[in-house]
């Protein structure tokens, strides 16, 4: 007679049945119980003072760069800014002078997933000296160095101050384009466009905020690109209303701003082939679309051709959008 088996033994029995089969499950679905890959750290994070109240930070483009969508800024831990995917810096201002602060940078891809955050060292702004009304001397001498389709490098030689150079701002064409520390004399500029003439000059700044003299000017062609992203430059999708107030007509105009690797703050508005107004955005306004009201000087029944220009990150002015025709009165 076969003998009766015990409590123990079936519960020993349930248990490695378990066992097996977790143990099979666990090998048909293994790749689905990975933890998702995360992008990886920014690296290369750099701070410098640019016056008592601000600082540039810079960072390197992450490795997975076509999967990200945007990096996150960090001070003391805390995110103040979300900066696009095509652009590795950024000016911080509303600091405190003689304070410490501590900034970092985390990349987020188009699912969502977030990095770790890459850190730069502690800075500590400078003070805020109330008799410092003297500027910096002019960088004597300034030159530039296309690198590719889409950068250039620029170097100059080191102004002088009556307490300390503390950045240098790079211009385009008079647009304040980029800014490094003010113990650097080159830089590299990655906001260009292919097959483009720059002409770039450079001016020191000191703690106070006072920004000196202008270097001599310097120019440089970048070189041009196979098959490059057409009409990246252009505000899209423009559309035009004609409104009647008070008896007085407006035109209302929205558009999408260009994806040209970085904030837009700029645009001008043209009427009939003229100029009609400009719109400048403040650093906390929305940047993907672009809204205006302006008033109709003619009266009556009438036909309006409209356009509309945005000034890039390159500080240069892009080509026009297709223009739009809008009737008022009537």
């Amino acid at each position: 007679m076969r003998p009766t088996p015990t409590l123990a033994a079936l519960s020993t029995t349930a248990a490695c049945l378990l066992a097996l089969t977790a143990t099979s499950c666990s090998s048909d679905s293994g790749a689905a119980a990975e933890p998702p890959e995360t992008p990886t750290v920014p690296t290369g994070v750099t701070v410098y003072t640019s016056t008592s109240t601000s600082v540039h930070v810079m960072w390197n483009k992450a490795a997975e760069a076509e999967n990200v969508r945007r990096y996150e800024v960090y001070r003391n831990g805390k995110k103040i800014q979300n900066v696009p995917a095509e652009k590795h810096m950024i000016d911080i201002t509303g600091l405190k002078p003689s304070s410490s602060y501590t900034f970092s940078v985390r990349a987020r891809d188009a699912d969502g997933k977030l990095s770790g955050p890459g850190q730069a060292p502690a800075v500590t702004t400078p003070s805020a000296d109330a008799d410092d009304s003297k500027p910096p001397t002019r960088p004597a001498t300034l030159k530039a160095r296309a690198d590719g389709p889409r950068s250039a490098t620029l170097t100059w030689t080191r102004s002088e101050d009556d307490k300390e150079v503390t950045s240098y701002d790079i211009y385009q064409e008079g647009t304040k384009i980029h800014s490094v520390g003010g113990t650097e004399t080159t830089a590299a500029v990655t906001t260009l466009r292919p097959d483009t003439h720059y002409t770039f000059t450079v001016k020191a700044r000191d703690a106070a905020d006072n920004s000196g003299p202008a270097s001599p000017s310097a120019s440089v062609t970048t070189e041009a690109e196979p098959g490059g992203k057409a009409g990246a430059e252009i505000p899209t999708d423009l559309q035009a209303t004609a409104r009647k107030d008070a008896g007085a007509w407006n035109l209302d105009l929205v558009w999408n701003a260009p994806k040209a690797g970085g904030d837009i703050t700029e645009y001008e508005v043209y009427v009939d082939g003229k100029f009609a107004s400009k719109l400048v955005l403040g650093e906390s306004a929305p940047k993907d679309t672009g809204r205006i009201s302006l008033p109709l000087e003619k009266s009556g029944k009438a036909t309006y051709a409209v356009k509309v220009r945005a000034k890039l990150p390159d500080g240069k002015w892009g080509p026009f959008a297709k223009e739009v025709t809008v009737k008022a009165g009537g």
